[in-house]
């Protein structure tokens, strides 16, 4: 087995674009993901990322040109804290410790081998094949995953005779164990420990198998050792992945669409750490832990929690608006962009971005969604003060200025740009549904600010760029921009049919999804993501579906898979948390249309494309309630059912239409 770290770092350094890769996986029975691997087929190498309440694993891993599998480990354990303590101090190592080095079979270690195949779903499952002639013939199956409740990555291995004589295997004794340094560490030293939980040696009949486990761990130095039992570890592990996937139910005629949606929870659900600052939903990529950001947790995942109905998301929701209300203030300064070390500090180092906004669309989206008149009643004071903060920042030619917006100067986004706006309109449009429920009387001066913010964008940013009747991104902008799409998802349609032509042209759409820029190389996934939203709703069906069905297949089946990515060539594709919620309310909210309109009521405005007869959403758990969707065509009618508590009520619709839904 190879573990060149030399090789690691080339093979994902030049990792392929995403949409000129061939299809590479298959779907497996049972949920899953397959590779099955050529023998003498060329080297290809990718990388997954997968976490646990209290550690996440980095795996790089591959198929070298000999056919053996190749392997290197980063963990992070972020709670853990290194000096700086700031944004990115969490413990992280990178090991290519393979416990197999330690293994012998009839006297011989495990040289020559062939993997057969590689598998996903929640865990990293290896296949391989090892024919040594007279020195046995064998099968190695290896599996990876983060533990679901402690610090630790868990490894199995079983080695199953495949040959016609028993097999003498023998397990030299291994461990790693490395202690940092106490300057570096916020509470002193961490211990790390690699460990082999193995017999010493062991005969296997002809079609016996001999298991054994290794995990690699990392505690305080005055803590005890963790102590773990791999097949308890496990099915822990099996049992949160087929919650996730067994709650908010996908069902279309389009497979890679339905498993694409079913794997984007598993990443979306997985990356919550359990810090002292209470539960925390992090981005992740080597880089992102034990803190919550403005954009990431409030405007693109926790409105998507209530409806997976995962109630430690929830909590990390509702417990990440309590942090960001921590910093309202009279004086209206700006809410920090980032709440950073598990709590105790922030981030603001590009200014303001248009956090309020972001706070106030993703909080009160939430809080329609959760259906809680308890949680409602908390939020209500931080949407009011990220609502009057906007308007506070409103110009003489009434849009809400900002200093950058959520790319963070990485591109031109002038005084005042079109993504804070667009947010501020949503949340005024869900703030007046709110406030209805909560029963105040000056409900309607939401809706009425709304309506005037429609126009203004409108009138400030509504511009013939590059030969299109769209969106200028701020004052001055002469290129299309990725996040012209941003009044589509709100509903803001005066522009829709010129915007998505705009979108959808070679000046935008590449095989890897939208540039951020027209003329540029970078593209971001999470502006593919909410232009394929906008795309639905607002109508234009076939278009969406053919690029969601497009976009799907290359995260899944592709080179580099199975979840959304969050960008290139920053970050080596690497595969951030809450890019995979913005995948899933493309079917929420865009296909099904749901948009929330009370605690326990909804608009549905269902996209059902013109080659499909039917659609589903099973076990949604939003407003309050466990129900289904089920939409079928009907001649040139929908038929819409809402299935709740074994009873069913059924709307007959022309495609297009809004049905009222009250599950109150």
């Amino acid at each position: 087995m190879t573990t060149t770290r030399h090789i690691i770092s080339a093979l994902i350094l030049s990792l392929p674009l995403l949409g000129g890769a061939t299809t590479r996986w298959s779907l497996a029975p049972g949920g899953g993901l397959t590779w099955h691997v050529a023998k003498g087929g060329p080297a290809h190498y990718d990388h997954i990322e997968m976490s646990g309440k209290k550690v996440s694993t980095v795996l790089r891993y591959g198929v070298d040109d000999e056919g053996g599998f190749v392997l290197d480990k980063s963990l992070v354990w972020p709670m853990l804290r290194t000096i700086p303590n700031n944004t990115h101090a969490s413990l992280m190592r990178r090991y290519g410790w393979n416990p197999l080095d330690a293994v012998t079979v009839n006297g011989m270690s495990l040289t020559g081998e062939q993997v057969r195949e590689i598998s996903l779903k929640g865990e990293l499952e290896v296949k391989s094949d090892f024919d040594k002639g007279y020195y046995g013939k064998y099968e190695v199956i290896r599996t990876f995953f983060p533990s679901a409740e402690l610090p630790a990555l868990i490894e199995t291995y079983s080695i199953v005779n495949k040959g016609e004589r028993p097999m003498r295997v023998e397990i030299a004794d291994s461990r790693m164990t490395a202690t940092t340094d106490p300057a570096y560490g916020v509470t002193g030293s961490y211990v790390v420990t690699g460990s082999v939980q193995a017999p010493r040696h062991a005969e296997v009949a002809p079609g016996d198998t001999l298991s054994f486990s290794a995990m690699i761990s990392a505690v305080r130095e005055n803590e005890p050792a963790v102590m773990a039992h791999a097949s308890e570890e496990q099915a822990a592990r099996s049992r949160k992945v087929g919650q996730w996937m067994n709650s908010l139910v996908l069902e279309t005629p389009d497979s890679i669409i339905d498993r694409m949606f079913a794997f984007s929870k598993i990443r979306a659900c997985e990356s919550i750490y359990d810090t002292k600052g209470g539960p925390m939903h992090g981005p992740g990529g080597e880089s992102y832990y034990a803190a919550i950001w403005a954009n990431d947790q409030a405007e693109y995942i926790n409105p998507y929690f209530p409806f997976v109905g995962y109630d430690y998301g929830n909590a990390s929701a509702l417990n990440s608006f309590r942090h960001f209300a921590r910093f309202m203030n009279d004086e209206m300064k700006p809410i920090p962009s980032s709440i950073v070390a598990e709590g105790l500090d922030i981030w603001n180092g590009v200014g303001d971005r248009g956090d309020a906004a972001m706070i106030a669309y993703g909080a009160s989206r939430y809080a329609l969604a959760r259906g809680s008149m308890e949680e409602a009643r908390q939020l209500w004071p931080l949407i009011e003060w990220c609502l009057d903060y906007c308007k506070n920042k409103i110009n003489s030619e009434g849009v809400v200025e900002s200093d950058t917006d959520e790319l963070e100067n990485r591109f031109e986004s002038g005084d005042a740009n079109l993504c804070t706006s667009s947010l501020y309109y949503d949340a005024l449009v869900s703030a007046s549904y709110l406030a209805h429920d909560l029963g105040m009387k000056d409900w309607k001066k939401y809706s009425s600010q709304a309506d005037v913010m429609r126009r203004n964008i409108e009138s400030y940013f509504g511009k013939n760029v590059s030969g299109f009747e769209t969106y200028a991104y701020y004052k001055g902008n002469d290129r299309l921009r990725a996040w012209i799409c941003i009044p589509l998802v709100m509903g803001i349609d005066e522009r829709a049919s010129q915007t998505l032509d705009a979108l959808f042209s070679p000046r935008m759409w590449t095989e890897n999804g939208l540039l951020s820029e027209e003329g540029d190389k970078t593209f971001w996934d999470r502006a593919t993501l909410y232009a394929l939203r906008g795309a639905y709703t607002v109508g234009e069906t076939k278009r969406a579906t053919d690029f969601l069905h497009d976009y799907s297949a290359t995260r899944l089946l592709g080179d580099h898979v199975p979840y959304a990515i969050e960008a290139w060539p920053e970050g080596s594709q690497r595969h951030l948390s809450a890019e995979s919620g913005l995948y899933g309310r493309i079917i929420t909210e865009g296909l099904f249309g749901i948009r929330p309109t009370g605690l326990r009521a909804f608009s549905l405005t269902p996209r059902l494309p013109g080659n499909w007869d039917h659609m589903a959403l099973r076990n949604i758990r939003a407003f309050g309630s466990a129900f289904d969707i089920k939409v079928k065509r009907a001649g040139s009618v929908l038929k819409v059912t809402i299935a709740r508590d074994g009873k069913d009520k059924t709307y007959s619709i022309r495609p297009g239409q809004t049905v009222n839904v009250s599950l109150k």
